[in-house]
């Protein structure tokens, strides 16, 4: 079954405007269905560097394989074989033309250095997350609650009761999972490590134990949504504050997790240095921290971060999957004044909160004034369990889950 996805369009433009695209995201979102779906009806050649053989022509011979796979092309998984890089710019440069090369790949630390290197201001990177909300659920034309409300409010929008919603949470978004009740949960999350481990973790980080590694995740996912203390970390898993640095940045570089930044900009200098960190898919998330159902995550001590997460991770793939970067970040400061979500869109600044309940009051986003004194501050949402939309006050509306 394949479900459309709304980075299609942004695929389609940037195929128009440069002679090499590269989707990136972790394994198994479905980087390579997307692009063979917005290229059926062509003749493009497909190649994977999984496959041995080809991954060491690669390197060994890069003008021999484009020889062999000549554009217009689709190389998975290309940050195998970096030496690539060089001779596809020689030839994009020769031909001048664009829709020439489409490019994938799930480790970005390494695509990005040799990405600037070789092929800056040839290259459109967009980024593939897990099956979204409004993917799986809403109208395909499905306008952003945050940037375009009143139009939004306009249009169908899934309602969740708890259980299913937690059940959502709890199974993830990766598209083998989200689409299928019949993949077992436990099997598939156990063998994405493993390869996981193997593939990207091994080959591209020189980590010698990976039981260690793995220990290290279990302590990150038990913190989503909080603020990233290296030195907890540091104390839990055995290893030094550098080494958590290094392994956090090989999970950011892998799509597995993000590190959402602090507000700070001409509003005070009391503000909290630190940045919050959050999986970006909750299945990971509740695999690594030993849920093992729905139901018990919906009554247990995680159940609001793994909301939060949630919540957070789709605003995130709200921006990516139209090919935009996601311009958002959390408010803290020296008095413990929280903010869950800031979005800075054309200038403003909109305030988001993210409660697990159904009647929300103006107790729940006091907190909003904090940036009054920016002068900037638009409107703003609470993210909840209401049935459906309804004014908090003048300029703050609640909105429920369905409407992301």
């Amino acid at each position: 079954m394949y479900i459309r996805r709304t980075l299609e369009e942004s695929i389609k433009k940037a195929n128009k405007s440069f002679p090499i695209l590269l989707v990136t995201g972790p394994r198994q979102v479905g980087k390579t269905t997307v692009l063979k779906k917005c290229e059926e009806k062509t003749k493009r050649k497909y190649v994977t560097l999984d496959n041995t053989s080809d991954r060491i022509l690669a390197k060994e011979d890069p003008q021999l394989f484009l020889q062999r796979y000549e554009p217009p092309v689709l190389i998975d998984e290309i940050q195998y074989a970096p030496e690539l890089f060089s001779a596809i710019k020689c030839i994009v440069d020769r031909e001048k033309k664009n829709g020439l090369y489409w490019l994938t790949g799930s480790q970005q630390f390494h695509l990005m250095k040799n990405i600037s290197e070789s092929l800056a201001g040839r290259v459109a990177i967009l980024n593939l997350q897990g099956i979204s909300q409004r993917e799986r659920f809403s109208e395909f034309n499905y306008d952003d609650v945050f940037t375009n409300t009143k139009k939004a409010l306009r249009q169908n929008h899934k309602v969740f009761d708890l259980n299913e919603l937690y059940n959502i949470i709890w199974r993830g978004y990766y598209p083998a999972l989200c689409l299928s009740n019949t993949v077992d949960w436990e099997m598939f999350y156990s063998s994405y490590l493993q390869t996981y481990l193997e593939r990207d973790v091994r080959d591209f980080a020189s980590i010698s134990n990976e039981l260690v590694f793995l220990k290290f995740m279990r302590a990150l996912a038990a913190r989503t949504g909080q603020l990233l203390n290296y030195s907890d970390i540091s104390s839990d898993i055995g290893v030094s504050s550098p080494t958590v640095k290094t392994w956090i940045s090989i999970l950011q570089a892998s799509g597995i997790i993000y590190l959402l930044e602090p507000y700070y900009s001409n509003i005070t200098s009391r503000m909290t240095k630190m940045s919050k960190i959050y999986f970006l898919d909750t299945g990971l998330a509740c695999y690594l921290t030993n849920w093992q159902s729905s139901n018990i995550l919906e009554t247990g001590a995680m159940n609001g971060a793994m909301l939060e997460t949630y919540v957070v991770s789709e605003i995130i793939k709200s921006f990516w999957h139209r090919g935009k970067r996601a311009p958002i970040f959390f408010y803290r400061d020296k008095e413990k004044r929280e903010i869950d979500v800031i979005i800075e869109y054309n200038g403003k600044l909109m305030p988001v909160e993210i409660k697990k309940k159904s009647s929300p009051t103006k107790a729940d986003i006091k907190n909003f004034n904090a940036l009054d004194r920016s002068g900037k501050r638009d409107k703003g949402f609470m993210v909840c369990l209401t049935s459906d939309y309804f004014p908090i006050t003048e300029n703050v509306i609640a909105i429920p889950v369905g409407y992301l």
